[in-house]
């Protein structure tokens, strides 16, 4: 399997990004994956792709994508790959609605950054699997505009009880931490975790990258 990280800033420049490039390869190591991060727009292209199983993207702001990569990108996962986005992959893209309906929402704030329950609704995937009913976890949680539930497979969910609810933006209290769902015959995953820098080190969130990359590779 061959995992394509695009990690590229063209709005905020978040401080975990060179932790997750090592934490990726590393893991690619540990499950026999062949891994590639690039900071180049161009690097998205046919040739590129064609030897790729899984598109990740950690990127932010509007990505300066020809018409011709979006349609490719597209297509990629439409005719069978897979695509992971990595926390910030909702705050980007703006300017490109049918990436966010690929992906399955955008982005519209963080209203913690603290300590969090987190209820795990789906232990039946391998993202999630090992997490057990609920867990705690200090971290950026972002909340989502165009996102609807009943369009994915939420796997775990920020537990309202355990922040100050009134600092959020949704009537109905719904903010999903990790969907995935298909497109096309491919697949898509998102996990909203991973801001703080010492996360990518925990034992724990690795094996839910892990598993993350391997049900958008269609491996688990």
């Amino acid at each position: 399997m061959k995992l394509l990280l695009l990690r590229h800033s063209a709005g905020y420049e978040h401080s975990y990004l060179p932790n997750a490039e090592v934490t990726l390869k590393e893991l690619g190591q540990e499950n026999g994956w062949h891994v590639e991060t690039t900071h180049q727009l161009e690097a998205i292209s046919e040739g590129r792709l064609n030897d790729v199983d899984v598109l990740a993207f950690a990127t932010t702001g509007d990505l300066a994508f020809s018409d011709e990569q979006k349609e490719l990108i597209l297509n990629f996962v439409k005719d069978g790959k897979g695509f992971f986005g990595i926390h910030n992959a909702t705050d980007t893209c703006y300017d490109w609605p049918e990436y966010g309906e690929m992906l399955g929402g955008y982005f519209a704030g963080h209203p913690w950054h603290e300590e969090v329950n987190v209820i795990v609704e789906d232990n039946d995937h391998p993202a999630t699997a090992h997490l057990g009913s609920s867990f705690k976890v200090v971290d950026e949680i972002y909340s989502f505009r165009d996102y609807d539930r009943s369009k994915t497979r939420v796997l775990m969910h920020l537990d309202p009880e355990s922040i100050d609810i009134t600092k959020g933006d949704r009537d109905d209290q719904d903010y999903a931490l990790a969907w995935c769902h298909d497109y096309g015959k491919g697949r898509v995953m998102y996990s909203a975790l991973g801001h703080p820098d010492a996360l990518w080190n925990e034992d724990w969130f690795r094996k839910h990258i892990v598993g993350c990359v391997k049900w958008a590779a269609n491996e688990a």
